[in-house]
């Protein structure tokens, strides 16, 4: 079996801060957003798609750099403030299997995600959905992640706190952990993650092994 984590609150306490950050930016270009709004419309979804549904619903065109302003803000922001979500390493670590991470953010977000909060030396395989057509809620992510790690979907579990994360591991036929530890998951994410198709929901990283082995 594969086990597959997202990253962005899964492995790292970021979106609050990411949501932040967006909304911060957005709203000093004139388009105004607060980090609730976007974290609930955009939490799980790759910057370019969200940057994409802006424009479409603002009707407005948004700078060619933004992205970058974007990630120049959050990257100062991960260097003082981003945190691993409690428990996250002894909980891998207690966990025998193959494992990769396959998330919607750009390759040097993840790679600063995972050295910030001493994570990296867990993960040999990452995957962003720069690599790939379509982000989440598309399946092509974790498919991708599947055939690099060579296997099949019945043969992988996700981790995931997002809808759309959840949404994109049920269409590419995969099991699914839904995660409601991270900062930003409020007291009803948990059954809307499982009304998107979550096999199973667990808060704590603590339960995350006693989960696994009941879905092995």
């Amino acid at each position: 079996m594969l086990l597959i984590f997202d990253c962005d609150g899964v492995l790292v306490d970021s979106e609050p801060l990411s949501c932040r950050v967006d909304a911060e930016v957005l709203t000093g270009l004139g388009i105004p957003y607060t980090a609730d709004e976007i974290a609930g419309a955009f939490v799980g979804v790759s910057q370019k798609d969200m940057i994409a549904r802006i424009e479409a619903e603002r009707g407005c065109r948004l700078p060619e750099d933004l992205a970058e302003r974007i990630n120049r803000a959050l990257f100062a922001r991960f260097e003082t403030d981003l945190k691993p979500i409690p428990g996250v390493r002894d909980a891998i670590l207690a966990l025998p299997y193959p494992r990769c991470v396959a998330s919607s953010s750009v390759p040097e977000r993840i790679a600063l995600s995972l050295r910030v909060t001493d994570l990296a030396d867990l993960f040999a395989h990452v995957f962003s959905a720069v690599e790939v057509p379509r982000g989440k809620p598309a399946p092509d992510l974790f498919l991708h992640a599947a055939s690099r790690m060579d296997y099949q979907p019945a043969e992988c579990l996700v981790v995931e706190d997002s809808l759309a994360g959840v949404q994109a591991a049920r269409a590419a036929g995969m099991r699914v952990i839904g995660f409601t530890g991270g900062g930003h998951c409020g007291p009803e994410h948990g059954a809307r993650l499982q009304q998107a198709g979550a096999t199973v929901v667990v808060g704590r990283m603590a339960d995350l092994s006693r989960t696994v082995a009941m879905l092995v």
